[in-house]
């Protein structure tokens, strides 16, 4: 009787401390979200987690007709539906879109650490094995929904970016720049990829986005770390957190910028010709950093990462310590907030949405899943002055949001962002399978 009785008490105690562990171990964010955007962002002390944080919005997709929420005076409609984890858009210069509906390559490792993250990316509508396709989208009569859907490319490795110079399309895949031929208004290639660099695959943060410097010679490739904060040492990081610059035509290449923990969005600001990314920061520090941000980047920039984020501030997990960096870390222009997921970027350049929104950058904004409450979730816009910087004490305007529903699911999750050949905001929507365009009301 004493042993049932010790067992009974046992598992209550058990319970108990489940109980107590769940409701004190998610970090609770301290600030809103607005405090740590901007210029000048608050940064609080880092609040280290042994265990991340855990929230992701469980993804429920689109129903009933349901669509995301456009800023006053803007429409939403969808450009293009049932396509297969759209991630990344290109306009070729008829016009045409060109989508690249791809996923995480197969990951490897097993245990617990691996059933964790393969129920994470089940949450978050990211389990679904990669589609490996590139996908033509053409709006023949300018009426903002894409009549013509077909496959453009097949046989790729979780491709990405995809850019065109001197006749020849350039794709990210995970592990290397590859280039084919292209022909203006072609609507498939079956040529073989040829090899232009090999790039270092494997780990976290697969994607490789491409796009053409301002100089119509080189290429930018953005090329993210493989881990959160080189935990598994420098040497798995050779050629990670950076962004290359790449002669394809000699096909050689340089790191062009450092210290940059995943560069996915890149463009070149129209006004003043200078490459812009958006990057993703650290997680484990608590809810509250660090921030992701939008940023200039020039030749021989070194942003921090792993050993400092925001310009110097330094991260005490990481080993061995490199104190001669901190004061060239570089502080980066325009804090987006924590944990915001910024993936996607473009500037405003040639879209007609009316003056609000004529001098500036749109980011997307995947979503957090390390955050209580969450963030992100939304296409945000943000303003530019005429210095061809943010604009002073500007803070992040929302253009698209409604992609969690009132009990907090996602219906969808914005990713890359482009504008088409009408002067309209494409908007690719990786777990509800569609691209949205927001235009101007009439």
């Amino acid at each position: 009787m004493r042993k049932h009785i010790l067992i009974v008490l046992g598992l209550i105690l058990l319970v108990i401390a489940a109980g107590v562990t769940y409701l004190a171990w998610p970090d609770t964010a301290k600030l809103p979200v607005d405090q740590v955007t901007g210029k000048l962002p608050k940064i609080t002390d880092p609040r280290i987690q042994t265990i991340p944080t855990v929230k992701v919005a469980k993804v429920v997709g689109w129903q009933n007709g349901a669509m995301p929420t456009p800023a006053a005076g803007l429409k939403v409609q969808p450009f293009a539906t049932g396509l297969d984890h759209p991630r990344w858009m290109y306009r070729l210069p008829n016009g045409d879109v060109l989508v690249a509906e791809t996923n995480s390559p197969p990951r490897e490792g097993g245990g617990i650490t691996g059933w964790v993250m393969k129920v994470l990316m089940g949450r978050a509508g990211a389990g679904v094995p990669s589609a490996n396709r590139i996908t033509l989208l053409r709006d023949a009569n300018g009426d903002g929904v894409a009549e013509t859907k077909s496959v453009f490319m097949t046989g790729l490795n979780s491709p990405f970016g995809m850019t065109l110079l001197d006749g020849q399309l350039y794709i990210g895949n995970t592990d290397a720049l590859v280039r084919v031929p292209y022909t203006d208004g072609a609507t498939k290639i079956t040529a073989k990829p040829e090899l232009v660099i090999k790039l270092n695959p494997g780990g976290n943060h697969w994607a490789r986005n491409v796009i053409t410097a301002a100089d119509g010679k080189t290429l930018y490739v953005g090329v993210g770390s493989s881990s959160n904060i080189a935990e598994n040492g420098m040497d798995a990081e050779k050629y990670r957190a950076n962004i290359l610059q790449v002669w394809p035509k000699d096909k050689n290449w340089r790191i062009y910028a450092a210290g940059l923990r995943n560069p996915n969005g890149m463009a070149i600001n129209p006004k003043s010709g200078e490459l812009w990314t958006v990057v993703n920061e650290r997680d484990m520090l608590g809810s509250d950093l660090a921030p992701d941000y939008l940023t200039q980047v020039e030749f021989g920039d070194h942003f921090g990462w792993p050993w400092y984020y925001w310009g110097g501030y330094p991260d005490s997990r990481v080993e061995p310590k490199n104190p001669a960096l901190q004061q060239y870390s570089k502080r980066p222009d325009y804090a987006l907030g924590p944990h915001v997921a910024a993936l996607g970027l473009t500037f405003s350049g040639d879209a007609k949405l009316g003056a609000n929104f004529a001098n500036g950058a749109f980011v997307g904004e995947h979503g957090s899943w390390n955050r209580k409450p969450v963030s992100g979730y939304k296409v945000v816009y943000i303003p530019f002055g005429d210095t061809g910087f943010p604009a002073a004490n500007a803070k992040p305007v929302d253009v698209l949001g409604g992609f969690l529903n009132k009990d907090g699911d996602a219906q969808g999750r914005p990713v890359g962002v482009i504008t088409d050949k009408t002067g309209g905001l494409l908007v690719a929507d990786d777990v509800g399978n569609a691209i949205w365009r927001v235009s101007a009301r009439g």
